[in-house]
């Protein structure tokens, strides 16, 4: 599979996707743990059936030693025992405010209550800002159809 543009060769896209890594970066610094970062790329980015993200988010949780069984078991979260309960509130959140216009009225009170008993508002914050980028991400690679396959753990550090 090719893209259908060279988004990297465009100096439009190209500042865009900077000031996009860029604001992943601040979320990054941010007290939301790191695993559940990468969870939340993760599911978001099975959803909107994502490659390009799910290529690079999963290679690299695994080399932040996330495990395979976890990894295997992100889409089935509801069924699995191997998250927290703030992970599965997080995943919980992701899946809503990813499906949001399958949703009338948003995201329900009672996910974002959930999640708020296991976050603070820092951490909502940086979850909400999260979930909004990696569905942005998702959103430019599956438009532009960018394969996948090809990622390097680092290669966009």
């Amino acid at each position: 599979m090719n893209a259908r543009l060279n988004a990297f060769a465009s100096p439009v896209t190209g500042k865009l996707v900077k000031h996009l890594v860029s604001a992943g970066k601040i979320v990054e610094g941010t007290t939301l743990p790191a695993t559940t970062q990468e969870l939340v790329k993760i599911r978001a980015s099975q959803i909107n059936g994502c490659g390009g993200c799910l290529d690079m988010h999963t290679k690299e949780a695994a080399a932040a030693g996330e495990t395979s069984l976890r990894l295997n078991l992100i889409a089935a979260w509801r069924e699995a025992t191997v998250f927290t309960d703030a992970e599965r509130a997080a995943l919980e959140l992701t899946e809503q405010g990813t499906r949001i216009a399958d949703a009338a009225g948003g995201v329900p009170d009672e996910v974002w209550a959930n999640a708020a008993e296991h976050y603070d508002e820092e951490q909502l914050l940086a979850l909400v800002s999260l979930i909004a980028l990696i569905n942005t991400f998702n959103r430019l690679n599956v438009i532009l159809q960018q394969p996948a396959g090809g990622y390097q753990v680092g290669q966009l550090s």
